[in-house]
């Protein structure tokens, strides 16, 4: 039980979660007056960050084969 809380299957699916949240966050605070730049800039930045950390993880989890 205690290694399905730290499977990379897991951590995938929380770093998604994680992802859809700031989709939220970014997507609400772009209609906000004033506009907070530099928030939505470091929120913008930790999205592209889980974006690249997902994409390592379902590489590994999934490898490509060769051609």
């Amino acid at each position: 039980m205690d290694e399905n809380l730290h499977s990379p299957q897991r951590r995938l699916i929380e770093l998604r979660m994680e992802h859809a949240d700031l989709d939220s966050l970014i997507d609400g605070a772009e209609f906000q007056t004033p506009r907070d730049e530099l928030a939505l800039r470091r929120l913008k930045k930790r999205r592209l960050l889980l974006r690249d950390q997902i994409a390592r993880l379902e590489a590994e989890l999934d490898p490509r084969e060769p051609a």
